[in-house]
């Protein structure tokens, strides 16, 4: 009976094992990809990063996207310089703000179009992949890369804490 388990133990490690180097590859698959679509819209990988954080949380200040993008305001106001000579978003002053050098991000949004199109090879692919899976089968992947997606969140801010 005890082989059972440990043959059991040993196969549910293996499949995590592969688990988590599928995540790893698919890591760095996705890297790949933005590279290329940041090398096509001439944007730094960090950029690109910045950015997609801007289009997916809307307008904000450069300390709210320095801290969910785990970077030093100063390099954060480099980041932003390029984006805004880009084209890609814009800073304008809060006039209701407190602080008069207060400052919101606000993407471009005729931009959303070049971007999501450098994407839409990927999308369509993946949308071919969906079809084969069943509608509990979905939402099992989605609630697992939304979990895996709050660790890698959490695990940055321990890392950026530092």
């Amino acid at each position: 009976m005890s082989s059972i388990s440990s043959g059991s133990a040993r196969d549910r490690r293996r499949t995590v094992t592969a688990i988590k180097e599928a995540l790893r590859d698919l890591r760095n698959q996705l890297s790949l990809l933005n590279h290329q679509v940041g090398r096509r819209l001439e944007l730094k990988d960090v950029d690109l990063d910045c950015l997609e954080l801007i289009l997916k949380h809307g307008a904000m200040t450069p300390g709210e996207l320095a801290r969910r993008a785990g970077l030093h305001p100063a390099t954060l106001t480099g980041i932003l310089d390029r984006l805004q000579k880009g084209g890609w978003v814009t800073r304008e002053r809060d006039p209701q703000a407190a602080d008069r050098r207060a400052v919101t991000v606000r993407p471009v949004k005729d931009r959303n179009a070049e971007l999501f199109g450098l994407y839409s090879g990927m999308n369509s692919a993946m949308d071919g992949l969906f079809e084969g899976y069943s509608e509990d089968e979905l939402a099992l992947l989605a609630d697992f890369l939304r979990r895996t997606t709050a660790l890698g969140r959490t695990a940055t801010e321990e890392l950026s804490a530092d």
